[in-house]
């Protein structure tokens, strides 16, 4: 068993709007012993981020990078506490998301769950495959980019 979040899953919500985390993710949860998931909107994406203790401990190192008075941390809090819920796991394993989180993400029928490490995230399927195709487009001119720089003094090259 692992303690990080790796993959992605598709779950198509109930008749009660409920869904179900898939197992291993539930997995790495019970490991975090959090009672129930934490989720906030994404900072600049349409999901949310989702988790247990690792996602609140981050979120507080972040905020810990600034003055408690300052924009900065006034901000991020809002951003990352003050749109936050913290959603019932039933005994199924299963979620029930809120009108603010499906309006966030434009979920209606089905759910992907996307492993971030510490985090997951929770996306409508479409936006996510739309998400995920950018993100490789990215990742090829990175690797283009980094194919083109000569190497480093003193590199193997």
């Amino acid at each position: 068993m692992t303690d990080r979040f790796v993959s992605n899953f598709t779950n198509r919500l109930d008749a009660k709007g409920r869904v179900s985390i898939p197992s291993s993710f539930r997995a790495v949860l019970a490991k975090d012993g959090y009672e129930g998931l934490y989720v906030h909107p994404a900072l600049d994406l349409a999901a949310f981020d989702a988790g247990g203790h690792a996602l609140r401990r981050t979120i507080d190192d972040i905020l810990a990078r600034f003055s408690p008075f300052s924009e900065e941390w006034e901000s991020l809090s809002t951003a990352l506490n003050g749109t936050s819920e913290v959603l019932k796991v039933d005994p199924e394993g299963r979620i029930m998301l809120s009108e603010a989180l499906r309006a966030h993400t434009g979920i209606s029928e089905t759910v992907t769950f996307v492993g971030h490490g510490h985090k997951f995230q929770i996306w409508e399927p479409e936006r996510f495959r739309a998400h995920l195709d950018a993100a490789r487009a990215k990742l090829r001119d990175v690797k283009r980019a980094l194919s083109a720089s000569p190497p480093s003094p003193g590199g193997a090259g």
